[in-house]
């Protein structure tokens, strides 16, 4: 299971995809404009006793028709293991689904963000057979936003600002901009941004300063927020059910039926498809209300 800090860090992006774009922007990196972006599955298991995860899977539409797939992984500590992981990330994306992958990783603390932008060289030292070139953003390269009305330009960028510094002497600054932005913005919008932004700060000195900000003009978005995350929850666990079942029944699942499964964010249709599932011959036949 994936600490708060850690879910926050990269579900921001599938709250608002094109959060990257954004920052990317801001940082000066070259990268296509795209037209629209759609969340992917992030199951990247095969048929074997092995599971792999990424933590967030975008489809970036360009013009012109061609498309980009932007695996973003959230990156708490240097992990030697993950270095493989990356590469066979790309190396599985490209195969399954034949777009270019690129690999962003999100860091809160600026050693693992060093050490996460090193390449990796698989094969010959002078003539590697895979090499990944990981983009990553983290404390020094993401702008510290104190200015409320910048914040406001930008909610997104001023949330993952937040989180990205939440250990940064300025971070009250940071937390203040952001705060006074929320409560000049609409108040369902303002409760999401609000609780990605405490769950994003972890177990930091930070969270207590925004709890207290939230005390003074925000309380009011934290029971619509509570919940609100609870029933995500509930239909993104209950998708992943169905489709760890019809994959552990040997039923093929074409990427049609995995979207829409995926997709679904009506808890009720979900268990029943979840029963359905159980039987199913098919993944066609999970969707038959007959």
């Amino acid at each position: 299971m994936v600490s708060s800090p850690h879910e926050a860090h990269h579900r921001i992006f599938q709250k608002n995809p094109g959060l990257f774009a954004s920052a990317f922007h801001t940082l000066g990196i070259p990268f296509p404009e795209p037209v629209a972006v759609s969340l992917m599955d992030t199951d990247l298991t095969e048929i074997r006793p092995l599971e792999r995860h990424v933590d967030t899977l975008l489809r970036i539409d360009l013009a012109g028709g061609d498309c980009l797939l932007l695996a973003i992984e959230a990156q708490g500590r240097k992990d030697p293991d993950k270095r493989s992981s990356w590469a066979y990330y790309l190396a599985h994306l490209y195969a399954k689904f034949r777009y270019p992958p690129v690999l962003l990783v999100v860091c809160r603390d600026k050693g693992t963000a060093e050490w996460a932008a090193e390449p990796i060289r698989i094969g010959l030292e002078k003539h590697p057979s895979l090499a990944v070139f990981p983009l990553v953003l983290g404390p020094h390269n993401v702008p510290m936003i104190t200015d409320a009305a910048r914040a406001a330009d930008d909610l997104p960028m001023a949330v993952f600002s937040a989180i990205t510094h939440s250990h940064d002497h300025d971070i009250a600054a940071i937390l203040d901009a952001l705060a006074e932005a929320l409560r000049a913005t609409d108040a369902d919008a303002a409760a999401v941004f609000a609780e990605f932004t405490e769950a994003g700060l972890g177990a930091t000195p930070a969270r207590e300063l925004w709890r207290n900000l939230m005390g003074t003009g925000l309380s009011h978005f934290r029971g619509f927020v509570a919940e609100s995350f609870r029933d995500e929850g509930r239909v993104e666990s209950r998708g992943e059910d169905i489709l760890r079942i019809l994959a552990v029944r040997g039923v093929a699942v074409p990427d049609a039926a995995r979207q829409r499964i995926t997709t679904c964010t009506d808890l009720a249709v979900l268990n029943e498809w979840f029963e359905r599932a159980i039987t199913a011959p098919t993944a066609d036949a999970v969707f038959d209300e007959s």
